[in-house]
């Protein structure tokens, strides 16, 4: 599809009907091929579901050296799907970074949105990021790595700036190499089938999304902090967490809980950063039974 000049890869489940949502992946950089492969057929049952893969990520069109692209290229190549599609309104569900672009979403296009659903969310890259850092100090010590879990604990502690603790988080928590994803993941009993695409495409797909992610940590309005305007948004909001993620912080769930009227949250106690294909049965259930309601 061809957004705001660009080729977008976007997928559809369902039929079109009243009751339509645009799932939004996070990274920055990562696709909606997980979520497909676990929630489209699964939500396809009740609502017409539209994902993406964001401009330059993955599948979609290579952002070029000298094109301009920013972090709301992105909300207004949502909007203009939207259009695109001849959907009135609809509901938006933003796992980790794309709770970031959920809200921001919601913030400037208030109209076409119905609810809002955060799946393990970030509003604030420095609080994430000290949580992340905490998390990967006690995988460190776990494993006998004394000297990188001190190295996480200085960092966190610090006085560092936004960009700073997230490259540095990055970096440090490689020191976990085949235990990283243990930062993120609590149930490994559901897998995700990557053999649609080959080793090589992958690899050029996650070259596409390393320019997105450098095009926007260089733009830098990424490490803005949106807990603000939550109590902008009007329309209900869920927030879905996993109990053994650290994305979505205490931090996170205070300041949602907080800053919202028509906000609640569920804790999924099997899941970690990933309820959508942890737990994707319940997961599924917990959004069909919000978006549904009166």
């Amino acid at each position: 599809m061809i957004i705001n000049g660009k080729e977008i890869y976007t997928e559809q489940f369902g039929t079109e009907n009243d009751h339509a949502i645009l799932y939004l992946h996070g990274g920055p950089g990562e696709s909606c091929f997980d979520f497909a492969q676990h929630q489209g057929q699964r939500l396809g049952r009740n609502f017409h579901v539209v994902m993406l893969d964001q401009r330059g990520v993955c599948r979609s069109e290579v952002i070029q050296d000298n094109e301009p692209f920013g972090l709301m290229d992105i909300v207004a190549d949502c909007e203009e799907i939207r259009q695109t599609l001849r959907i009135s309104k609809w509901s938006v569900i933003g796992h980790s970074f794309g709770g970031y672009l959920a809200l921001l979403y919601s913030w400037h296009y208030p109209d076409a949105v119905n609810k809002v659903i955060f799946e393990g969310p970030t509003f604030d890259f420095t609080v994430t990021s000290r949580a992340l850092l905490t998390k990967t100090a006690a995988l460190a010590l776990k494993y006998g790595k004394d000297e990188l879990a001190q190295q996480c604990l200085k960092l966190r502690d610090s006085k560092a700036e936004p960009i700073e603790l997230t490259e540095g988080y990055m970096a440090l928590s490689n020191g976990l190499e085949d235990s990283r994803m243990e930062i993120y993941r609590y149930n490994n009993e559901s897998h995700t089938d990557t053999s649609k695409y080959s080793e090589d495409e992958w690899e050029h797909f996650y070259d596409r999304s390393e320019i997105h992610y450098n095009r926007l940590r260089r733009e830098g309005r990424i490490f803005e902090p949106l807990f603000d305007k939550l109590s902008g948004i009007s329309v209900p909001m869920l927030m879905i967490n996993g109990l053994h993620d650290p994305v979505a912080c205490d931090v996170h769930r205070h300041f949602f809980l907080q800053n919202t009227d028509k906000g609640r949250i569920i804790t999924f106690t099997g899941s970690g950063h990933t309820p959508h294909y942890e737990e994707p049965d319940r997961f599924a259930e917990e959004v069909r039974k919000f978006l549904l309601e009166g």
